[in-house]
C-alpha cells in the first residue's frame, strides 16, 4: 500500500517498485524525469518497471535485445518485432541490492555479465530461465568490468585490480598450475570450477581499461594511472603457454601524455586500435605497424547537454566512454556528457553525432530548464546498422538507425600545411539533403593544445539552408605552437545530428 517510510537520509514514499531504493529527493535524478522520446534517427522505449537503471546491453542472433538492470539485479529482454519487454527475476539477488553491471555477452543461449558490487560473474540461461553465479577471483580491490565469452575462454578486465582475467571454458586445474597467477572460479549451482589465470599489470598500481581482440587473436587493452602514465598492451593468449614467460608474448606501447583516462577500446578491421579518453573530448587511434597514435576530437557540446545556468562552465567536454566497431568498420561510441552517440567512419574521416532525445536535468547545470541534461547512456550494442543503447537514469533503452539518410553532406579538402605563427585559408561546403531539424550551426574543433590552432569562421549560425553553402575559415597557429600533425573537425549540426569531416593540419 502507498505510504511513507523514513531512512537515515530523508523521507521515501513507499511505491512497491525499485524506486524505493532511493529517497524521494533522489528519485527524479536516478529513476527518470519523463516519457520515452524519439527523433528522426533514434527511437526510445520506456521500461515497464519503474527505476530499473539499465546498463550493459547486447543482442542475440534472433535480434532480441538483452540488458542488465542495476537497481533490480535482473536480466531483461526486449523484442523489437513486438516492442514488448520481459523482465526475469533473479531469486539469488539480495533485497535492495544494487550493482553496476558494466559488461554483458551472449554466447550459445547464455548471457554472461559482470557484477561490480559483489565481485561476481553471472550466467543467465535463456532456455531454463535460471541464474548461476560465478565467484570472480578477486584481489584486494577488484572491479570486474567488461566481458567477452567464446568457445575457448572468458576474458574479463579487472578495472581497479589492474589485471586481465582469462577463464577457460573447459580444462582441468592442472593445465593452469604453472601459470604465473593461476585462478579458480566456482559456479554456485553446481560447484564446478572454471580454471584460468590472471595477467598482471605491467604498470604498478594501475587500472585496467576495456579490451579488444584483433584478427590474429591478440588482446589489446590499456593499463593506466589517472592523469599519469600508462601503456597500451598487446598480449597473445593463444601463444602463451605454461612453460613460457609472459614477457615473450606481451608487448607494451607508451600512451600519449595527453591521454588521461583511456577507458573504451576497440579494434578495427584494418588492425588499428581505438581508445576513448573519458576525461576529454578526444579519442585516439594506434597503428600497430608504424607504432604511432593519431588524436581525434568530437564536436563541441550543445548547451542543452550541460546547461550552464550558473555561467561557470567554460570548457565542457564530451567524454567518449565505450567503443565498438560495426560490420562496416565504423567506430561507434557514447559521448557521456554530450548526450550523444558518435559514429566515425575512418575511411571517410567523417564523424556523425546523434543527439539522444531524453535528458535528465539533474545531471547538468540546467537551473529551471527542463529541456536540458543527460540520459547517462553507457551501454551500447551493435546489430547491423542499428545501435542499441541504455539510458541509465531515464529508465529507457533506445535504438539508433544509422541507415536513415543524413540531412547534410560536407565537402572539404583533406590536408593543409601551416608554419608556426602562420595563417591558412580554408573553406568547406555544406550540401543540404533535406530533413534538417531546427537551425543549422557550424561545427569547428581541433586537437591542438592551448591555442596552438585558432579557427576563425566567417559565420557561426547558418539558419535554414535552401541550397549548398560555402563557409570560409582562417586557421591561425601560435608562435610557440607544437610542430606536428593535428586534426581539425569541420561541419554543421542541428538539434538532432552533427555531420562533420576532419582536415589534417601540419604545423611546421
Amino acid at each position: 500500500m502507498p505510504g511513507a517510510m523514513q531512512d537515515n537520509m530523508s523521507a521515501a514514499t513507499f511505491t512497491g517498485t525499485p524506486a524505493d531504493n532511493f529517497p524521494d529527493v533522489q528519485r527524479a535524478q536516478y529513476c527518470g524525469t519523463g516519457e520515452a522520446s524519439s527523433s528522426r534517427f533514434i527511437t526510445e522505449y520506456k521500461i515497464p518497471t519503474d527505476c530499473t537503471q539499465p546498463l550493459a546491453i547486447t543482442t542475440d542472433p534472433d535480434g532480441n535485445v538483452w540488458f542488465a538492470q542495476v537497481n533490480t539485479g535482473r536480466i531483461a529482454k526486449f523484442d523489437p518485432a513486438t516492442e514488448e519487454f520481459a523482465e526475469y527475476d533473479n531469486p539469488r539477488w539480495p533485497q535492495q541490492g544494487r550493482s553496476m553491471f558494466w559488461g554483458i555477452d551472449y554466447h550459445e543461449g547464455e548471457l554472461w555479465y559482470t557484477d561490480e558490487a559483489y565481485d561476481s560473474i553471472w550466467k543467465y540461461s535463456v532456455e531454463n530461465g535460471t541464474y548461476d553465479r560465478l565467484d570472480y577471483p578477486a584481489s584486494d580491490d577488484s572491479l570486474p568490468q567488461k566481458i567477452e565469452v567464446s568457445e575457448e575462454r572468458i576474458i574479463i578486465n579487472d578495472f581497479t585490480g589492474g589485471k586481465i582475467t582469462f577463464l577457460g571454458m573447459e580444462g582441468e586445474a592442472s593445465e593452469y598450475e604453472e601459470f604465473p597467477v593461476p585462478v579458480n572460479a566456482t559456479l554456485s549451482d553446481t560447484g564446478d570450477a572454471i580454471h584460468g589465470y590472471d595477467l598482471p599489470s605491467p604498470v604498478n598500481y594501475s587500472l585496467a581499461g576495456d579490451f579488444g581482440l584483433d584478427a590474429a587473436g591478440n588482446i589489446w587493452y590499456t593499463n593506466w594511472i589517472f592523469q599519469g602514465s600508462g601503456v597500451l598492451v598487446r598480449f597473445d593468449p593463444d601463444g602463451y603457454s605454461a612453460n613460457a614467460s609472459a614477457a615473450d608474448y606481451l608487448r607494451v606501447y607508451e600512451l600519449p601524455a595527453d591521454m588521461e583516462t583511456p577507458n573504451g577500446a576497440a579494434v578495427g578491421p584494418d588492425g588499428r586500435i581505438w581508445i576513448a579518453d573519458t576525461s576529454s573530448s578526444f579519442f585516439f587511434s594506434f597503428d600497430p605497424i608504424f607504432g604511432g597514435f593519431t588524436k581525434y576530437v568530437t564536436s563541441g557540446l550543445q548547451e542543452s547537454s550541460y546547461g550552464n545556468a550558473t555561467g561557470v562552465i567554460r570548457d565542457p567536454v564530451s567524454r567518449p566512454y565505450w567503443m565498438e566497431v560495426d560490420d562496416s568498420g565504423r567506430l561507434v561510441f557514447n559521448e557521456q556528457t554530450a548526450n550523444r552517440l558518435g559514429v566515425f567512419d575512418p575511411a571517410e574521416e567523417m564523424l556523425v553525432e546523434y543527439t539522444i532525445p531524453s535528458k535528465n536535468p539533474n545531471w547538468a547545470d540546467c537551473g529551471e530548464n527542463t529541456d536540458c541534461g543527460l540520459a547517462q547512456t553507457f551501454g551500447i550494442a551493435l546489430d547491423g546498422e542499428k545501435v542499441w543503447f541504455t539510458e541509465w537514469v531515464e529508465n529507457n533503452i533506445g535504438v539508433l538507425d544509422t541507415s536513415v539518410p543524413l540531412p547534410y553532406e560536407i565537402e572539404v579538402g583533406g590536408e593543409i600545411t601551416v608554419p608556426r605563427d602562420g595563417t591558412a585559408e580554408i573553406s568547406f561546403t555544406v550540401v543540404p539533403l533535406g530533413g534538417s531539424s531546427g537551425k543549422v550551426r557550424m561545427v569547428a574543433a581541433d586537437t591542438a593544445a592551448f591555442r596552438d590552432i585558432v579557427i576563425e569562421p566567417d559565420v557561426l549560425e547558418l539558419g535554414e539552408l535552401d541550397g549548398p553553402r560555402t563557409i570560409d575559415l582562417t586557421i591561425n597557429t601560435g608562435s610557440f605552437a607544437i610542430k606536428g600533425t593535428h586534426k581539425v573537425l569541420l561541419g554543421v549540426q542541428d538539434d538532432d545530428v552533427s555531420v562533420s569531416r576532419y582536415v589534417t593540419v601540419n604545423i611546421v
